[in-house]
């Protein structure tokens, strides 16, 4: 009989926290991930202050699944989401618990010889598109969950300066705590590594920087954020080929950009000007994405083309690219962005899409 993940829910179901419920009735378990005989997951507690009273319950969760059969190693990783923060938060030093980094956000960039690595970053890669609203984040924001489900361990760069969306997508909240004011801690949610801008500034204010200070922003949180030791590191980048494009290409290792595009012609037009920029940076281009693919009715399961079929994948054809998956659009993906709980934290359709494009960039080497 093998080893499956029903198996490992089920175990998981018998395991009490202190404050009621079981670890799956609260939906603490993340990024559970089983090859062969080895078994990763992650539990994520609401809060730091239950997170430090479960360490007992991360060991007993080891200790059951460990003994079913089939099982040969455990990872369990213990995680919490970071405390909201209030409306109004008082002053607080710079390396106190909990405080804002005290330090300048959005400063011009610093003079740096060429590209340079991101500490503990393996591989980093840039999720693009010519133009906004084909779902370039949401696409970003259900990846580095799935390639977090496969076992790897995954951060994910909120650039889009101007409308910084995946704090609410990935259901983050408050500032990040500095501890010596220079360096910057980021958030974690759902077996991801988070870090925005949208978690620095006020969320209800603008952001109104000339293209320097959008530079000098990127290079702090590419050198500046203790991301960790990370197999993967996505960098949602805004749309379109202006700065923050350029500094990225120019400024660090990125191992490769995928092209995010809906099939409509109009999109793909401006998809053309995003790989052609990519070309020009020197960076190369892994794959396109065709997002909102296709649509089922969810009454009468009809098949609709909402923006057309097939225009991402006869473009990557035509460019001898690949094509690295069609994504749907529905309901329930909408949803589960604005809830904060992308869609690929559950089952389904659309999960098992997203599934099986960190399957296809895991076993490719790109992830």
């Amino acid at each position: 009989m093998s080893l499956t993940r029903e198996t490992v829910i089920s175990e998981l179901e018998k395991v009490a926290l202190p404050d009621g419920g079981t670890l799956v009735s609260r939906d603490f378990v993340r990024a559970l991930s089983i090859e062969g005989g080895v078994v990763r997951f992650v539990i994520e507690a609401p809060s730091p202050e239950l997170a430090a009273k479960m360490e007992p319950v991360r060991q007993l969760s080891e200790q059951i699944v460990r003994a079913i059969h089939g099982v040969e190693s455990v990872s369990v990783v213990l995680t919490a989401h970071s405390a909201p923060a209030a409306s109004k938060p008082a002053a607080a030093p710079s390396g106190g618990a909990g405080a804002p980094p005290s330090l300048k956000v959005g400063r011009h960039p610093t003079p740096q010889a060429g590209p340079a690595p991101v500490a503990g970053v393996d591989r980093i890669l840039a999720i693009g598109s010519g133009k906004g609203g084909v779902g370039k984040s949401t696409v970003s924001t259900n990846l580095a969950v799935a390639l977090a489900r496969e076992g790897r361990r995954v951060g994910l760069l909120d650039a889009d300066i101007y409308g910084p969306s995946l704090p609410k997508m990935m259901g983050v909240s408050g500032r990040p705590s500095s501890p010596d004011g220079k360096l910057i801690n980021p958030l974690h949610a759902h077996g991801v590594t988070v870090m925005s801008i949208g978690l620095m500034v006020d969320a209800e204010k603008a952001v109104v920087w000339r293209g320097p200070m959008l530079m000098g922003a990127l290079q702090q949180m590419l050198s500046q954020v203790q991301w960790g030791e990370l197999d993967v590191l996505l960098v949602d980048l805004p749309p379109g080929t202006g700065d923050v494009q350029l500094t990225l290409c120019q400024k660090a290792h990125v191992t490769g950009a995928i092209v995010v595009s809906t099939p409509q012609d109009v999109a793909l037009i401006d998809a053309r000007k995003a790989l052609d920029m990519f070309r020009t940076l020197n960076t190369p281009v892994l794959g396109m994405i065709e997002n909102m693919s296709t649509f089922h009715c969810p009454h009468c399961g009809e098949e609709t083309q909402i923006f057309g079929h097939g225009g991402v994948a006869h473009e990557a054809e035509a460019l001898g690219l690949p094509l690295l998956g069609a994504l749907p659009i529905d309901l329930d993906t909408r949803l589960a962005g604005d809830s904060g709980a992308p869609v690929a934290t559950g089952e389904g359709p659309v999960a098992d899409a997203y599934r099986q494009l960190a399957k296809g960039l895991v076993a490719a080497g790109m992830a």
